[in-house]
């Protein structure tokens, strides 16, 4: 069965909900009833966002692009910060269990 079809415009206006209305990925997602994978595909084809991979942002002076791009690299610093401390955790754990 084949996924459902989305036009240009619908899918300009679900990017434009993240890259300068202030939505978060999820809401959007959530308010327009697709996935956030989708969504995420769409912003990442366009140019808005971009795979910790892909760290080769697009030169831009243009502010909306400018916060989305902020707003993504929050995300990861956050997500390395947290993965950062459980890997500490982990070592202590370790390292006190062994005799």
């Amino acid at each position: 069965m084949a996924g459902k079809r989305y036009g240009k415009e619908f899918q300009d206006e679900a990017c434009k909900l993240v890259s300068q209305q202030g939505y978060t990925q999820r809401k959007a997602a959530e308010e327009l009833g697709i996935s956030v994978d989708r969504l995420k595909y769409w912003l990442k084809k366009r140019g808005l966002i971009q795979s910790p991979e892909l760290a080769d942002w697009p030169e831009t002076d243009d502010p909306k692009l400018l916060k989305a791009q902020i707003r993504e690299l929050q995300k990861q610093l956050r997500r390395s910060e947290t993965e950062k401390e459980i890997l500490k955790k982990a070592t202590a754990f370790f390292a006190s269990q062994t005799p």
